[in-house]
């Protein structure tokens, strides 16, 4: 079954194949709070430091926005095209007692989405390494929730493990949160940020010997050795969607 989008401009699906839930709303307006960018990125905050740097003075002001988004009955989407029309969907699953983010890689040709990392009480992932990351941020290709690099890097940064990270990436996600946040040291926060990586934490990135990037995440999808792994021929199809 296909996808069926209700504007091709937004790229928002009344539902998505292989996933339930919805129904799913863009919510662009979101991503203009400073606020929501606090609440998206909370969990990769573990450390006290990276808390304080985080949310500041704006703590429980970002909670009460926290629950404005959780307390509706709509699913917010937001999503990230890539090249090939392939798409990632970044899902805010307001399901009441299972809520929790979902990032989702789909095209419409494929018969369902392939589930890429869950960021909740009982997280999934791994899903990106940092180039397949910020190739997916840098497209240039319009459409979805945002055309910004900056947004669209700190949608999917919790999404993100990899432990081995290019000299400029810190200045890479530093310049994103000066962009889309009021955060008083972006440096800062930008460098720890990288150094735990959300709930997961950084993960080892190989190819395989088929040619398909995989990780060694305990709870990742894209880990041929865990228990969650993807089948190998849906593994492959997600390297070649993020190839950067």
């Amino acid at each position: 079954m296909m996808a069926t989008v209700t504007n091709s401009a937004d790229l928002c699906p009344t539902r998505i194949p292989g996933y339930d839930g919805g129904p799913f709303t863009p919510h662009p307006e979101f991503l203009d709070e400073h606020l929501f960018w606090l609440a998206h990125l909370g969990s990769c905050a573990r450390r006290e430091e990276a808390q304080e740097l985080l949310f500041g003075p704006d703590y429980e002001a970002c909670e009460e926005f926290y629950h404005r988004v959780w307390d509706r009955a709509d699913w917010p989407i937001f999503t990230v095209p890539l090249a090939g029309s392939h798409l990632i969907h970044v899902v805010y699953r307001t399901f009441e007692g299972d809520r929790g983010i979902d990032y989702l890689l789909h095209h419409l040709d494929w018969e369902h989405a392939e589930h890429l990392a869950q960021d909740d009480g009982h997280f999934m992932g791994p899903a990106l390494s940092w180039p397949e990351l910020t190739a997916a941020a840098g497209t240039g290709i319009p459409g979805g929730a945002t055309d910004a690099p900056h947004a669209r890097l700190l949608l999917m940064l919790p999404a993100l493990g990899d432990d081995t990270l290019p000299d400029d990436g810190s200045d890479r996600l530093a310049a994103a949160l000066r962009a889309r946040t009021a955060v008083d040291d972006p440096d800062r926060l930008a460098a720890l940020l990288l150094s735990e990586q959300g709930q997961h934490g950084p993960a080892h990135w190989t190819t395989s010997e088929h040619g398909t990037r995989v990780n060694d995440g305990h709870h990742s999808f894209r880990n041929p050795a865990s228990h969650f792994a993807l089948p190998p021929h849906r593994l492959a199809r997600v390297s070649a969607a993020l190839t950067p």
